[in-house]
């Protein structure tokens, strides 16, 4: 056996171009920050009922998230076909993935990359509200060391974080189009 001192590079993919549906999450798994990469691919269902297939997330949960998009966001994606995996084969029960998860969905919907130097740590509540997770100093923490330029988090989790700490950019924000809007214009 070997240590893995560094587990979040291996889980994130070494790519020469930035490619739709791919967005980065900083989580938790135990104690230890990770940066993860969460994969979508959404496309127009083929046989009339939409499927909806996650592979190490919650299917319930990515129901509820694309409830959200379709009430909140006015993204139509009921005749689409949505598969979801997490890189690395690990399963994820951390909520703080949630909008890594609306924004890889959304720019494979669109076919727009989002820059792989962007990280996202956010639970995403029912009326769209971006919210507040724990320990985000540590996530903050672990994509500065990966060299990330900026940061997604709740503006609830902006109280006591000392900005000047970190070379990388912290976006506070509060809803889900107020994030939309910063990434894709």
């Amino acid at each position: 056996m070997r240590e893995v001192s560094n587990p979040s590079e291996i889980l994130l993919s070494q790519r020469d171009e930035e490619l739709s549906g791919i967005a980065i999450s900083a989580m938790l798994e135990g104690a230890r920050p990770m940066l993860i990469e969460t994969q979508a691919l959404v496309s127009s269902a083929a046989y009339g009922t939409p499927q909806r297939s996650a592979t190490g997330f919650d299917t319930k949960r990515l129901n509820m998230l694309l409830a959200v998009l379709e009430k909140r966001c006015g993204f139509r994606l009921s005749t689409q076909d949505v598969f979801l995996n997490i890189a690395g084969g690990i399963r994820v029960e951390d909520p703080a993935i949630d909008l890594a998860v609306l924004i890889a969905i959304i720019s494979s919907q669109q076919d727009l990359p989002i820059s792989s130097k962007n990280c996202f740590a956010a639970e995403v509540g029912l009326s769209g509200e971006i919210r507040a997770v724990n320990r985000i100093e540590q996530r903050i923490a672990e994509a500065d060391k990966l060299g990330f330029e900026a940061i997604y988090i709740s503006k609830y989790n902006l109280k006591g974080i000392d900005q000047s700490k970190y070379n990388l950019e912290i976006k506070a924000v509060s809803k889900i189009e107020e994030v939309f809007g910063l990434i894709f214009g």
